[in-house]
């Protein structure tokens, strides 16, 4: 009788991070670690060519710059702003990312005009790709549940499986599923389900390197859209860090000063 009182408090007095995780706590756990292992990059620009692919292979590409800062209370904030084909020139994002919802801009310079992207849009393509306004900005922890599901090798890489849904009725998305590297904590791969819960597209992301000896950025970002056979690529060049953006950088102001 002794002994087994003995064992009981001994079990009581466990770690609790040496008991056994349920598969939703070890979800919230590897992306927490994801989210950490990114902190400190301070603020970062990019150049970023966007090549739509329609189903029939006929191609078109934009010319953007990207320009992020990084936020401690809350989700980042990102502008996005187009500067080719010579008809969307001036158009620019801009995306305030929160742990629940995002507020968004949609900056028209041929309307002179701020337009505000509602909830119920945010699940619509951003500027006709495979992109939905949902998936720009920051990836916050809270947005989503999560379920620890597997480990598996892509692409000769050791990863965790984990599932993720959408806190947010209104997405378009019932769950993703995501593909973490192990070792660097970098996306490879998410599928994403429409509320029907078919699998309406697949994100893969290419040519990692590694910044400021801890921030991996991809070189490539490939979209496939599973419904309708198109495609969207994303090619990022020139990334720079710590660039000194601030908060004004990024007003609603600053959508029509894009140049």
């Amino acid at each position: 009788m002794k002994q087994s009182l003995h064992k009981f408090i001994v079990f009581l007095l466990l770690p609790m991070s040496l008991m056994a995780e349920t598969a939703d706590e070890k979800g919230l756990r590897l992306m927490k670690e994801y989210k950490k292992s990114d902190m400190g990059f301070l603020d970062q620009r990019s150049s970023m060519n966007m090549e739509l692919k329609d189903r029939h292979g006929n191609t078109s590409n934009r010319v953007m710059r990207n320009k992020t800062l990084e936020m401690e209370a809350d989700g980042d904030k990102s502008l996005i702003i187009f500067d080719q084909p010579r008809d969307i020139k001036g158009t620019a994002l801009l995306t305030f990312a929160h742990k629940t919802n995002d507020d968004q801009w949609l900056y028209l310079p041929a309307l002179k005009r701020v337009k505000r992207i509602s909830s119920s849009n945010k699940s619509g393509p951003f500027m006709g790709s495979e992109f939905a306004y949902e998936d720009i900005g920051s990836e916050e922890v809270e947005k989503y549940t999560y379920k620890y599901l597997r480990e598996e090798k892509y692409r000769d890489a050791d990863c965790y499986v984990i599932e993720c849904y959408p806190v947010d009725k209104r997405s378009g998305y019932s769950k993703q599923i995501v593909w973490l590297h192990k070792k660097h904590l970098k996306f490879l791969k998410t599928q994403y389900y429409d509320r029907k819960k078919q699998h309406l597209k697949s994100l893969t992301f290419n040519d990692y390197k590694i910044f400021l000896e801890k921030h991996w950025r991809p070189g490539n970002l490939h979209m496939v859209n599973h419904i309708n056979g198109k495609e969207t690529t994303l090619t990022f060049k020139d990334y720079k860090f710590k660039t000194g953006l601030k908060s004004r950088d990024f007003d609603k102001n600053s959508l029509k000063r894009a140049r």
